[in-house]
């Protein structure tokens, strides 16, 4: 039976109650709007540990003035069915004045990695996830909490926050999730029309481009970047913000690659802002 709760008090009675009994806690920390993607991180952190916390919470502190707070998309009834089928045990869905204090001045600054991708266009977007994340890992109190590769940058900030803070937490980073068709699965591809929609599919053909590229032995990041862009201009609904190369375990720019890298896109189809990536020779 799945347990909600809606402030940490009551999140943390609960988790007291597992720990005391010596159980094992995973986190899954989500904003809602729930879909395969999400499916599959729940069901890998109850594969793996005895007790599971999913966070349901549109963070207002890591949206910047314009970007979509107000029309994020919300259904924590489908949400919680999903939780529940997905078989974890504690929901954690708090009101914004339920996880922030009114007079609050703390928060988590990761600086350098976040200062390239979608660090660039959304600077504040990292403080608000870093100390969002931080305060989940010590209501949790979790042994291991999950992130999807689809946001990969944050996954890189994550895991760099917890080396750099001593956090005795496992960060594990599970694999994009696609559409039948290629799309990765994201809670803003509710946003898409049909054309738009239709439009989209060109991230990840790009992806695959710099895939094939880099599988046939080309190193050039000029190269690869330039083929994967060439193909996303060619499609007339779509704008770039950021299409990059950089190196895996510190995100900085890279022209020629000589160990693991991520190639990560963000894409504007219409209005909606959607971001795709993979990483190569991890």
């Amino acid at each position: 039976m799945l347990t909600v709760a809606t402030t940490p008090e009551q999140a943390k009675q609960v988790i007291s109650e597992w720990k005391a009994q010596g159980l094992t806690v995973g986190l899954v920390p989500t904003m809602g709007y729930l879909h395969e993607g999400h499916e599959s991180l729940i069901k890998r952190a109850v594969a793996e540990n005895d007790r599971v916390m999913v966070s349901v919470f549109v963070n207002p502190i890591q949206f910047a003035p314009g970007e979509d707070l107000e029309t994020y998309p919300r259904d924590f009834e489908a949400d919680k069915r999903l939780i529940e089928g997905a078989g974890a045990t504690l929901v954690f869905h708090p009101e914004p004045a339920d996880l922030y204090f009114p007079d609050a001045c703390t928060y988590v600054n990761v600086e350098g990695i976040t200062a390239e991708l979608c660090g660039k266009t959304r600077p504040t977007h990292f403080r608000g996830v870093c100390t969002v994340v931080n305060k989940l890992m010590n209501i949790s109190q979790a042994d291991r909490a999950y992130f999807g590769q689809k946001d990969a940058q944050q996954l890189a900030v994550i895991r760099r926050m917890v080396r750099d803070l001593n956090m005795n937490v496992q960060v594990v980073g599970c694999p994009i999730v696609r559409e039948e068709d290629g799309l990765a699965k994201s809670s803003r591809n509710t946003y898409l029309s049909a054309e738009e929609r239709t439009a989209a599919l060109v991230l990840s053909r790009a992806v695959a481009e710099g895939q094939r590229l880099m599988e046939a032995g080309e190193r050039s990041a000029a190269t690869v970047l330039g083929a994967m862009k060439q193909l996303i201009e060619a499609e007339p609904l779509a704008r770039i913000d950021y299409v990059e190369m950089v190196s895996w375990d510190d995100i900085k720019p890279v022209e020629t690659v000589d160990g693991p890298v991520l190639v990560a896109m963000a894409v504007y189809i219409g209005k909606t802002r959607l971001i795709d990536n993979f990483i190569f020779g991890e």
